[in-house]
């Protein structure tokens, strides 16, 4: 039986790609199940009805990412 989840986009970010069915890869920071908000980055179907599997990643994982791909 699977549960019922709640998320709200708090603010897009980033559009990474979209591809031919209207599927965008986006950045955005989400509250999932009304807990406090995390940067998602994920797939998200048209309208944000429907999204694929995807990362969150707290404040400080998000900076440590940055720092990672700063210093390639």
């Amino acid at each position: 039986m699977a549960k019922d989840f709640s998320y709200e986009i708090l603010e897009e970010i980033a559009v990474l790609s979209e591809n031919a069915k209207g599927w965008r890869k986006e950045l955005n920071i989400v509250s999932w199940n009304e807990r406090p908000s995390k940067f998602d980055l994920r797939d998200w179907g048209p309208d944000h009805e429907k999204m694929g599997k995807g990362i969150t990643l707290s404040n400080e994982e998000f900076e440590a990412l940055k720092k990672a791909v700063t210093n390639m």
